[in-house]
């Protein structure tokens, strides 16, 4: 799976669903970078998906989330996704209490 390209799709239409312009993210990259992230020719760091989920008024985990599930674009999919990061960091805070 490209991931990057899913990103930039899952992106893009958060951004369309917020009625945001790319020029909107001017604080934030610019719209260059917005084009070319939304294109797939960027690829976003942690640091910067965080900068860019504050004008969408959305946890940056939202974008990533949808961006992993946005093929099938579904909220079964969706819902799936969350439930196996939830159990995999469960069992991860389990092993962390297990090692105390």
């Amino acid at each position: 799976m490209k991931i990057h390209n899913e990103f930039a799709n899952a992106f893009r239409k958060v951004r369309r669903a917020r009625g945001l312009t790319q020029e909107d993210f001017f604080d934030e990259s610019g719209r260059t970078y917005i084009s070319e992230l939304e294109r797939g020719l960027k690829h976003p760091t942690l640091v910067k998906i965080d900068q860019l989920a504050g004008p969408l008024k959305l946890h940056p985990l939202t974008v990533l989330a949808l961006s992993y599930s946005s093929k099938e674009d579904s909220m079964a999919a969706l819902d799936k996704l969350l439930e196996q990061v939830r159990q995999e960091a469960e069992g991860i805070f389990q092993q962390e209490v297990n090692k105390q």
